[in-house]
């Protein structure tokens, strides 16, 4: 292993005598063949310089004082450059010198070992602003990241002072080519490595933001849920398979509470509460935010509810996973003629569309009951259905209109 070091040279400014005939002595530092030159406030006369012993010899009245200054100047650096050695993975010439000044040398880590640090740092926000799954993704970007550094520079991590806006693209371009990812889903990626870069600020770790320029390319998700005619046609329908009936009951349940499956599988008996308004409310614990809020138990979700009310068990509805859940709804689609992909999904998209906006709920309202912790969030994903159905009441009056007309 080659071992680096650190060369000091001292030497006389012949070009600046003073008017006492006097030269300033600088000091020279080298390292990985970079240099940086200083004052070291002393001076003296040219004659009275040795440059090979690289000291003021006895013809300076004050040439003890100087000397025994230049030897501190030395520890002080060789000093600074221990420490560096002692605390930094990588460092240069102006970092030794900011270290011998005392000024404060900021660490340079890598980018994946910056993106860990963050990982811990959330770690500790489980159960409070974040929650497991949640935790859990970012490992899993974590891992996209580390291969991407593998793939773009042939090495298991890189300084994060070198990373510019030229590495977002590049990670991007990765995840197309390579992962072929979604833009949506690659959206998520980069939006999670975004947060690192910005931890990595806050930290003092990055002066620059890599994302200053960047622009994630926007996705146009359409909204798909049942109509009116679908979700009446779904409710009347019965099944004399009792699993399939349960599986159609907590789904038309849904769409008239809004919740997602983890909440509805996670809902107890007395979650259900009576409020201020002397009704039935729902006390909704929002995994994905890790916040509670309530939804109203509209009287189609209170019948389903009180058909399941007589078994034993804390928990509304009996257990089943997600996949098995989706499966028996594919079935339930091809019998009742509904041509969507039918996911448990769905069903928050109609209590949104079909049930509130549709009947003329306020979207700041609607964004409350779906637990979303931005407006932002609902206008996003529900705006245009605004917009459709805003385009659907000016069709109508246009007929009222010609009629009168």
């Amino acid at each position: 292993m080659k071992i680096r070091t650190l060369s000091i040279l001292y030497y006389i400014q012949k070009s600046k005598i003073n008017k006492q005939g006097k030269c300033p002595i600088q000091a020279r530092l080298t390292y990985l063949k970079r240099r940086k030159e200083f004052s070291t406030g002393l001076f003296t006369e040219p004659d009275n310089w040795n440059r090979l012993q690289q000291i003021i010899e006895s013809l300076d009245k004050e040439h003890n004082y100087k000397n025994t200054q230049l030897s501190l100047i030395s520890a002080k650096l060789n000093q600074a450059f221990l420490m560096l050695q002692v605390n930094q993975v990588s460092f240069d010439v102006e970092d030794i010198y900011r270290q011998y000044k005392g000024v404060k040398v900021k660490k340079d880590v890598g980018v994946y070992e910056v993106y860990n640090m963050f990982l811990k740092y959330l770690e500790r926000l489980i159960g409070k602003e974040l929650n497991e799954n949640t935790h859990k993704k970012y490992i899993a970007y974590g891992k996209h990241l580390k291969s991407f550094i593998k793939w773009k520079y042939k090495s298991k991590d890189i300084k994060l002072s070198t990373v510019k806006g030229s590495f977002v693209i590049h990670y991007e371009y990765y995840l197309k080519t390579e992962k072929n990812f979604a833009q949506i889903t690659l959206n998520k990626v980069i939006q999670r490595f975004r947060r690192s870069i910005k931890y990595a600020i806050a930290e003092d770790y990055l002066d620059k933001d890599p994302f200053m320029l960047y622009k994630a390319k926007r996705v146009k998700k359409d909204i798909i849920y049942l109509s009116q005619d679908e979700l009446l046609n779904l409710e009347k329908q019965t099944f004399e398979i009792q699993r399939v009936q349960q599986i159609k009951d907590m789904f038309v349940f849904c769409c008239y509470t809004g919740l997602a499956f983890k909440e509805m599988i996670g809902l107890k008996k007395s979650d259900v509460v009576v409020e201020f308004d002397d009704n039935l409310w729902i006390v909704v614990h929002r995994i994905k935010t890790s916040r509670s809020y309530k939804v109203p138990l509209m009287p189609q979700a209170k019948m389903i509810m009180e058909k399941y009310n007589q078994d034993e068990s804390d928990y509304v509805f009996p257990r089943i996973s997600n996949p098995k859940f989706n499966a028996y709804l594919k079935e339930i689609a091809d019998v009742t003629g509904i041509k969507i992909n039918l996911t448990h999904h769905i069903a928050r998209k109609t209590f949104a569309t079909t049930v509130l906006l549709y009947n003329d709920v306020p979207m700041e309202i609607v964004s409350k009951l779906l637990g979303h912790s931005k407006m932002q969030t609902t206008q996003e994903h529900y705006g245009e259905v605004v917009q459709k159905k805003i385009s659907e009441e000016m069709s109508k009056l246009s007929n009222k209109l010609k009629k009168k007309g």
